[in-house]
This record gives structure tokens, C-alpha cells and sequence, in this order.
């Protein structure tokens, strides 16, 4: 291989640093206020415990294949008949990840005769599914139920003879704040169509028992939720809820479920002991609550920034290099806060993505905010 093959890749690099966009790979360091662990599962006594049980009682690391060939482990079956009454939905399917979920369900449920209409915020992972899916696809303005209705009338005025596809996060990852999953869910009732719920950032924290926003809409045949394990349930994967029908669509016509390996048993195994800490220890969704409620007027009073009123606080900045900055000062004086940067949020929207987790406590944040505000006097444009 010439020099001249790698040539333009390091061009692009070089183009990402000229713009502030150059990503690199940092270790943890300082107290978190950046990871997705909002209930401090990750390191749970309990789940390493349940991991250790698993083991012993002959559970393998690996599932040897995909779940259509012999990696359908019992573990497996077990999460997702104990997930499904969890979370009050029909039936669920385990995936490896949200993104692979995403993915799967995008690329495979809506027909060529449908239409997708999402959120001009949804998730990459969701992105990446309606790239591949056979149906057409439009953005339509950020949370705004009547922009979805809108968008379904326009296309049946032109001919549109299938069924609409409504595509949103219930807690949008980047800036905190909820979608109005009623009236969404109501625009896809009138219209015979379906409401996709990505609960990655709600699993776990809201709803009742921690089941999410959408916990009064799971079950409905319409209904579709993606819940994620490798957040506050604290291991990884995801679960997908829905009406039967569609879980065996999916395991007959998702590329991604039927030729991937199966996720691992014991994480499987893990996830289920998560789902038994929500329903036996509640109190860490209180604390949670109150430390979320904390900081959020913290913010509103050290910063003058209005809080999300969840546990994901942005802090906007604008400029990339000067996010960058801000982030790195931080991190040394002791708090791991990252930038997020275009293409992950819009062009002149870099910020700083605060995550409130039982990681810290009042104390903490008070003294986080105070250093974020000297921060963002000293660090000039």
C-alpha cells in the first residue's frame, strides 16, 4: 500500500481539527457527569452477584451463534418473557444494542408502502435504520405533534396508501427534554398508523416502577417501545416491545437479529437482575429524582440557564474549539464533562452535556457548576 491510499483519510482528520469536530478516545477522570449510569447500576453489588451466580450455575460467556442457530439460550428467553411483563408489552426481543435495535426495526417494519415520519432529533442509530428501510422518510420540526399530523395529510393527499410510522425518543439525549408521546400517539391512532418510542433515556428513572414515559401506551398493537440495558439498567443491550406479531416479523425479516450472534447470556442474565433492582429498590429512583431537581435549579441559579427538568443538562457553548476547551479545563480540575459536537447535535449547537447520576451528590454539583461558570468567564471565544 502507497502512502497516497492513507493520504486521504488524514486529509479528513486534518479537516475535523481545522473545524474542532476531531474526536479522540479520553479515559475517565474525575467525579461523572457524563456517563448514561443514572442509577449507579454499573458497579452494583447485586448484578455482580447475579453475574457470579450465573456462572456457577453453568450460564456460558458467549452464545455460540445467533439466536436462530443454537445461541438461544434459555437466558435469553427468560429476560425477555420477564421484560415483557415488566415493561407491559406483548412480547420483547433482546438485541445487542439500541443502535442494532434501531437498526432492525427501521430496516424491516415499515413496508415499501409506508412512510416514516421522525423527529428532526431522533437518534443516529434511527437514522441509520430508515436509511435502509424500503419506505420513504421525512424530518418534521422537533416535537411538534401537529408537524407529524401535517406530514401524514400531506402524503395521503398525494397518494400515500399505507401506514404512517411515527418515530421519536421520549427523552431526547442531547437536550433533556420529553416528547409529547399522547398527542403523538393520538395522531397515530387517527391516521391508522404506528408510534415508535426509543426509552433509552427514560428506562429505569421514569414512569411508574421505572418503566418509562410511554409506560401508559405499552401493550397497544400501534405501539412500539425501545428500552436500552447499558443505561440506567446499568449492563447493555436493548429490549424492543411489541405486539407479537412484529417481534416474529422481526426475528423472520430483521438482517441484523437473524445473522448477529446472540448477546451474551450472562448479560442477559444481568439485565434481569437489573429489572428485579428497579422493582425492589425504588428508592434509588427518589434520590435520583431529588439530586435531578437539585440541579437543575443549581443550574438556573449559578449559570442563569434554565434546566431541561431531567437529568441531561446542556450547557450551550456555540463555538467547537471553545467546547473543547471548557471540557478539557473541566476534566482537570476534576469533573469529567465531554463536548458534543456537530454531526452529533446541529451546526452552532456545541455544548457541554451534563448527565446528573447517583454517582455524585449535591455537593458535587454546587461545586461543578460554580468551576463550569468561572469556565465559561475565563475561556473567551
Amino acid at each position: 500500500m502507497t502512502l497516497d491510499a492513507l493520504e486521504r483519510y488524514e486529509r479528513t482528520l486534518a479537516g475535523l481539527e481545522r473545524k474542532g469536530r476531531r474526536r479522540a478516545l479520553a479515559p475517565q477522570h474525575g467525579l461523572d457527569f457524563t456517563s448514561n449510569d443514572y442509577l449507579a447500576l454499573a458497579q452494583s453489588p447485586r448484578l455482580k452477584t447475579a453475574i457470579a451466580a450465573a456462572l456457577e450455575r453453568g450460564v456460558p460467556v458467549g452464545a455460540g451463534g445467533s439466536r436462530l442457530l443454537r445461541g438461544n439460550h434459555p437466558e435469553h428467553e427468560a429476560l425477555e418473557a420477564e421484560a415483557a411483563e415488566f415493561f407491559g408489552t406483548d412480547r420483547a426481543l433482546f438485541f445487542g444494542s439500541g443502535y442494532a435495535a434501531n437498526v432492525a426495526l427501521f430496516s424491516s417494519l415499515p413496508q415499501r408502502e409506508d412512510l416514516i415520519v421522525h423527529d428532526e432529533l431522533i437518534h443516529a442509530s434511527a437514522h441509520e435504520g430508515i436509511a435502509a428501510s424500503k419506505a420513504p422518510a421525512l424530518a418534521v420540526r422537533h416535537n411538534h405533534a401537529a408537524a407529524f399530523a401535517d406530514a401524514i395529510l400531506r402524503w395521503r393527499a398525494a397518494g400515500g396508501k399505507g401506514h404512517p410510522w411515527i418515530a421519536v425518543e421520549s427523552l431526547y439525549s442531547m437536550d433533556g427534554d420529553r416528547a409529547p408521546l399522547a398527542e403523538l400517539a393520538a395522531v397515530a391512532d387517527r391516521h391508522g398508523g404506528f408510534l415508535v418510542v426509543d426509552e433509552a433515556h427514560a428506562t429505569g428513572v421514569f414512569g411508574s416502577g421505572g418503566r418509562g414515559l410511554s409506560a401508559s401506551l405499552e401493550g397497544r398493537d400501534n405501539i412500539v417501545v425501545l428500552h436500552t440495558c447499558g443505561k440506567a439498567l446499568g449492563v447493555s443491550g436493548a429490549l424492543l416491545g411489541a405486539n407479537a406479531i412484529l417481534c416474529d416479523y422481526l426475528v423472520n425479516r430483521a438482517r441484523g437479529f437473524i445473522y448477529s450472534t446472540a448477546p451474551s447470556p450472562l448479560t442477559a442474565a444481568a439485565v434481569r437482575e437489573s429489572l428485579k433492582i428497579l422493582a425492589d429498590e425504588p428508592q434509588r429512583r427518589t434520590a435520583f429524582d431529588e439530586l435531578g431537581t437539585f440541579a437543575n435549579e443549581a443550574l438556573a441559579a449559578t449559570l442563569g440557564i434554565k434546566g431541561s427538568g431531567s437529568q441531561i443538562l446542556p450547557v450551550m457553548i456555540g463555538d467547537n474549539s471553545r467546547a473543547v476547551r471548557i471540557a478539557a479545563r473541566l476534566r482537570r480540575e476534576g469533573f469529567d464533562i465531554r463536548p458534543i459536537r456537530p454531526p452529533t447535535v446541529p451546526e452552532g449547537t456545541a455544548r457541554l452535556r451534563i448527565a446528573i447520576t447517583l454517582h455524585v451528590d449535591r455537593r458535587a454539583i454546587a461545586e461543578m457548576l460554580e468551576s463550569l461558570k468561572v469556565a465559561i468567564s475565563e475561556e473567551r471565544p
